[in-house]
């Protein structure tokens, strides 16, 4: 998995564990904790909302409608069973409900990597480290011995109130948790298809389309290759706002011309494809020879 250049930060971060708790398969159990495997304070830019007159940042505030604002100390949690009707649950309780299998990471099965569709995926992600010394050898054991056998663990874990399916792989010698939502969860594939007008794509059309992404394959994908330019026009437009410049909207390249139909656009892609595939090539040969 290629990743781009940049300083470690697991150990700046070891104190911002998003869960702590063990990770157990068979009779097997050792200390994790999970750090999110996203960053994005690489990357996002965050607006506030300013009152438009004064320009002054807009607050929010906890109010309680009897006593107005109230602060975090004087505020619980309740649960409203009726309209109107409230019981209050303490965090203390929610704590003594769980069960040890609840406080842990559990392993149920071990799976080919194909098995889990990604649909399953609920966007969030972590890595798993020790939590403790003692917890680097089994650590070590379980990343060498899925690493081998090429196969992921899938189990279950109560993080953030909710019990979750979870999935565990090893990545370059490290434990990334891939949390996934259950089945019922997921809305089926076949309700949209109902959905879709019935239609039936000529033979023709289809041997261009497969054509096309036989032209469009690579074997290795590199995702490095990709950034947020939308974001990095964002951050420029910003800085000229700062700096009291005119802002200048970018150029977009010259339109393709408009395409008549499905077939003559299938055509022109496969063409355009296959030409810059020799192209790179002929400079590839070139450089071989000089």
């Amino acid at each position: 998995m290629a990743k781009k250049s940049k300083t470690s930060q697991s150990a700046k971060h070891r104190h911002r564990a998003s869960w702590k708790g063990n990770l157990s398969f068979g009779l097997v159990s050792f200390a994790v904790e999970a750090f999110n495997a996203i960053n994005r304070e690489q990357g996002d830019i965050h607006f506030h909302q300013l009152h438009a007159e004064c320009h002054r940042r807009i607050q929010y505030q906890k109010v309680c409608p009897m006593h107005g604002e109230v602060s975090n100390e004087d505020i619980v949690s309740g649960y409203e069973y009726r309209k109107g009707k409230y019981v209050e649950i303490a965090a203390e309780e929610l704590e003594a409900i769980k069960t040890r299998r609840d406080r842990a990471l559990s392993i149920d099965t071990f799976v080919e990597p194909s098995t889990v569709d990604p649909v399953y995926f609920d966007g969030r992600m972590y890595y798993l480290m020790p939590a403790a010394a003692s917890a680097s050898e089994p650590y070590a054991v379980m990343v060498q011995a899925m690493t081998k056998e090429n196969r992921y663990g899938v189990g279950s874990v109560v993080m953030f109130g909710k019990e979750q399916l979870a999935m565990v792989r090893a990545v370059e010698g490290v434990l990334h948790l891939v949390m996934l939502n259950f089945d019922e969860e997921i809305r089926a594939p076949q309700q949209m298809k109902a959905e879709l007008q019935k239609s039936r794509p000529a033979e023709r059309q289809v041997s261009l389309a497969r054509a096309l992404i036989r032209n469009w394959f690579k074997q290795e994908f590199d995702f490095t290759k990709y950034d947020d330019e939308y974001m990095k026009r964002v951050s420029r437009l910003i800085k000229s706002k700062v700096a009291g410049k005119d802002v200048v909207a970018p150029k977009d390249p010259e339109p393709e011309p408009d395409v008549i139909n499905l077939m003559e656009a299938l055509k022109r892609s496969v063409e355009t494809q296959t030409g810059k595939r020799k192209k790179t090539t002929r400079k590839r040969r070139a450089k071989r020879s000089a």
